[in-house]
């Protein structure tokens, strides 16, 4: 059977690449993302709309326009993620942090919850959360991120553990830093912070992996892939890094 493939944040870096991954395989991908451009160029077998996925009820009102579209979803993939403001403890912005949750966090329950009755009924599915290696070590400067990321594991946990004996398999992907233009901006905005230029950051990134290296998007597609498969059947309330090995976390 055609996989009917649903992604937050599909249209643009990470997630587009997870979507033409999919797409590639003849699955059927459903996204939505906020850059409207990007949707219109959207090829193979992938649609969406623009939504902001803050805005519940637009959220909810397009995971029930691709049920309708698809007639279910057996793969969910909650991708959508919003650096948050770096800086010290002392300079946080509330406003700021419950947006960077709002994104990181809140989207995910909504989808989920929309989501689970339908795997429910029939009996199979699988959700894949995209959390972060600062959702397993922390993130100096960046909390506001860390703790959206952190809570994205517990949350994956505990739903794996209502969702599992409806034959519903619930993972959180770790990636540690990723190529392109996102990391690219979160490079610059801690380089900001700290006093320090982006190659700094960069190094400290790098260095901290025992590959030396930035994860490619591709890898993270990957494990997406390999999660949703039957190769990974008996795989649930998993957080798995796709990040090299961390040994140490960035120098501050």
């Amino acid at each position: 059977m055609t996989q009917r493939i649903f992604i937050t944040a599909g249209a643009g870096g990470i997630g587009r690449v997870i979507a033409q991954a999919y797409a590639t395989q003849g699955a059927q991908v459903y996204v939505c993302d906020q850059d409207a451009a990007a949707i219109d160029a959207l090829d193979l077998n992938i649609t969406g709309a623009r939504v902001d996925v803050t805005d519940e009820a637009a959220l909810d009102a397009w995971l029930q326009a691709g049920l309708d579209k698809l007639g279910g979803c057996d793969v969910l993939i909650n991708n959508a993620g919003i650096a948050g403001q770096a800086g010290p403890v002392e300079d946080l912005n509330l406003a700021a942090w419950k947006q960077c949750l709002a994104v990181n966090l809140d989207a995910q329950m909504i989808t989920c919850r929309a989501i689970a009755p339908v795997m429910k009924a029939q009996k199979s599915g699988v959700i894949t959360n995209l959390s972060s290696t600062s959702g397993l070590f922390g993130a100096p400067f960046r909390a506001p991120y860390a703790a959206a990321k952190w809570a994205v594991i517990g949350f994956t946990k505990t739903i794996a553990t209502e969702l599992g004996p409806h034959g519903i398999r619930c993972n959180a992907i770790c990636p540690g830093a990723v190529s392109g233009d996102r990391m690219d901006r979160v490079l610059a905005a801690e380089a900001q912070a700290r006093g320090v230029t982006p190659d700094v950051v960069y190094t400290d990134y790098a260095s901290g992996s025992s590959l030396r290296r930035f994860a490619e998007p591709e890898e993270i597609a990957g494990l997406c892939m390999y999660l949703s498969s039957d190769a990974a059947k008996f795989v649930s309330g998993q957080a798995i890094a796709v990040d090299g090995n961390t040994e140490t976390y960035h120098s501050v």
